[in-house]
């Protein structure tokens, strides 16, 4: 059974989301319901839940901060938050406060379920509205390697293929007619675009993705 508890400050919606999970939550029920994040928290150190449904916009404490402080407290939680807005800006801020699941209010009932069924499997649930914002991965969440390689520019895959060959930055500004602060702009564009802050691990990746020949 999937223990669900969820914090807005809105009746309305508090009791429209339990009819659902009642009527057709299959392995699911709604243990506890508050009109704020202090008081879920609350609840979580005490009982606690496998998924909370969090409003992004509630009183006392609001929904980012309680999807944060959730995560900080029982690391396995899954939370999914509830928003009437669909911006990339509340979206991203949830999902890097530790939100595994983003539904807009204004979508059909049974996106709920949906949601809470994903975000048990560990998978990431967001509303089909706010699908298109990540196209190049989640905020803060593991992006595969040939995605993060499609994020290169073209002189940005030549600059790794020399910094792999072992060019000195030096090199490299001669080599394109470039400054050295230019060419240290693009190293390090590299590195976080592939998220590796080491050189000995920059050209391994660049060995390994066959980008260069060593």
């Amino acid at each position: 059974m999937i223990k669900i508890a969820m914090a807005d400050d809105h009746v309305i919606v508090r009791d429209g989301i339990k009819a659902v999970v009642e009527r057709k939550g299959k392995d699911m029920r709604l243990v506890a319901d508050f009109s704020n994040g202090k008081d879920l928290l609350e609840f979580a150190k005490k009982e606690g839940a496998d998924v909370y449904l969090v409003d992004v916009s509630m009183p006392v404490l609001n929904g980012i901060e309680t999807a944060y402080k959730l995560q900080k407290a029982q690391p396995s939680s899954k939370v999914i938050m509830l928003s009437m807005y669909d911006d990339r800006i509340t979206v991203e801020k949830s999902l890097k406060a530790g939100a595994k699941g983003f539904v807009v209010k204004v979508s059909e009932a049974d996106e709920i379920l949906e949601a809470v069924k994903a975000v048990t499997e560990d998978k990431v649930f967001l509303s089909p509205s706010v699908k298109g914002y990540f196209e190049n991965g989640l905020p803060g969440g593991k992006i595969s390697r040939a995605r993060r390689r499609k994020q290169l520019t073209p002189k940005e895959k030549e600059i790794l293929q020399l910094i792999a060959e072992g060019y000195s930055s030096k090199r490299m500004a001669e080599e394109y007619g470039l400054s050295v602060n230019t060419i240290h702009v693009h190293r390090n564009n590299i590195m976080r675009k592939l998220n590796i802050h080491k050189q000995a691990d920059l050209i391994r990746y660049a060995i390994k993705e066959g980008i260069a020949h060593i």
